[in-house]
């Protein structure tokens, strides 16, 4: 393979990890927006329900998972200024020292973006699954709320 290949196939794995970030960013955002939708119904139906101990229970850990969904969620899109890629980096540098590491091996980029990926993948998918057993809860604590009532 000549250098001109290596430099376009390590181009394209940067640009790639760059939009898998951008990607899960997308989708942590609207999770969010959701889990927060969810906690605000949640409460106002809440608010209004005939009490009832297992249905308060129910609901109160369904609304805490909620809440570490959404502590998950933003700690996943926060941003990282101690990193050593994109803007924190660009930003302490001279304008010799960026095209220096510009025509520098992408490849410590590349490893370096892929691991805040992950990351960020992992816990978008810890929230999801929070989401989920929370979303549950909430369903068991309005059902036994209705059943309660009749």
């Amino acid at each position: 393979m000549s250098a001109p290949d290596t430099r376009t196939l390590l181009a394209a794995a940067h640009a790639e990890v760059k939009a898998e970030i951008a990607r899960t960013d997308t989708k942590t955002a609207l999770l969010l927006a959701f889990v927060g939708a969810v906690l605000a119904g949640s409460w106002t139906v809440a608010k209004d329900m005939p009490p009832s101990v297992p249905a308060y229970v129910a609901g109160g850990l369904g609304m805490a998972l909620l809440i570490a969904a959404a502590g998950l969620l933003l700690r996943s899109v926060r941003p990282n200024l101690r990193g050593r890629h994109g803007f924190p980096l660009w930003a302490t540098l001279t304008a010799e020292e960026i095209t220096a590491t510009l025509s520098q091996d992408l490849s410590a980029d590349i490893a370096g973006l892929s691991r805040i990926a992950v990351a960020k993948f992992t816990g978008l998918r810890r929230a999801v699954d929070l989401t989920c057993a929370g979303g549950a809860l909430l369903i068991l604590a309005a059902l036994l709320a209705a059943g309660g009532a009749a």
